[in-house]
């Protein structure tokens, strides 16, 4: 049976949604990643394609091409921010945005960064372009710290997403996390979305968890993944069991399907 719980946002029900996770842990192991690896590679693809929860949110169907903008950079900067607040507490997450601005775009003016990266797009902005995407990375991180702060248990924020290349099927899932709180042996993740949860919300954090675990060195679930989405005052989670692991992974694969039938149908 799969799990989806639902709560208002405040810091006492976050803490109760991360105590009272599974005890238990739920791994994936060889049979499970060769498994998924065949479903995969029965989807041909005459190239890379990159999987992840957005794109199961919204069922595989096309979407317009990456683009940087304020609300794509925020996260990325946001979250560096916050890593540089959680090494020196005394600094705030104002200055921890310049710091981290100022560090991109120094990389873009020696020439470290490539074209199309983010800190090439932040070269090329005006200053009160830049101001923007300042404000909105100050807003991410302040959301994101909010959430922290009031933890019980001890937190990180991880240094990049969960990665998993599919073997022999040309094929990258993306799990999104924001957030690694430990308890014991296990840990919880929690993601930052903006705006309100739709109808596929627990799909797309079934398929965060999925990668989480599958880009885990021993196959290791998190005990419980956790959205959380401050603008709405809603938080949703799921377990790490084996069923909503499973699901987790038909959601992937059917998203490919779909993205493969369009293909088709656009090349035809």
């Amino acid at each position: 049976m799969n799990t989806l719980l639902h709560r208002r946002h405040t810091a006492e029900h976050l803490n109760e949604l991360i105590e009272s996770a599974p005890q238990g842990l739920v791994a994936l192991n060889d049979d499970h990643r060769r498994s998924l690896s065949a479903r995969f590679r029965g989807v041909a693809s005459s190239e890379h394609r990159r999987v992840d929860a957005w794109s199961v949110e919204r069922a595989g169907q096309p979407s317009t091409p990456f683009r940087w903008g304020p609300n794509t950079a925020r996260r990325t900067i946001g979250n560096a921010a916050l890593r540089r607040v959680a090494a020196k507490p005394e600094l705030l997450i104002s200055d921890a945005v310049r710091f981290e601005t100022d560090d991109l775009l120094l990389r873009a003016v020696s020439g470290s960064s490539r074209a199309g990266s983010l800190g090439y797009w932040l070269s090329c902005l005006s200053h009160p372009a830049l101001g923007l995407v300042s404000a909105e990375a100050m807003n991410w991180a302040t959301q994101l710290m909010e959430a922290a702060q009031g933890l019980i248990l001890p937190w990180l924020i991880p240094a990049s997403d969960a990665y998993y290349d599919v073997a022999t099927a040309r094929t990258t899932l993306r799990g999104r996390r924001d957030l690694i709180v430990e308890r014991d042996q296990s840990r919880i993740i929690i993601r930052l979305r903006a705006g309100a949860p739709g109808k596929s919300a627990g799909p797309g954090l079934r398929s965060d968890m999925t990668i989480d675990a599958l880009a885990h060195v021993d196959g290791i679930a998190p005990a419980r993944f956790i959205g959380l989405w401050p603008e709405a005052g809603v938080l949703l989670s799921v377990d790490g069991t084996m069923s909503d692991l499973r699901a987790g992974a038909r959601d992937l694969v059917r998203t490919a399907v779909v993205q493969r039938r369009t293909r088709l149908a656009i090349a035809a």
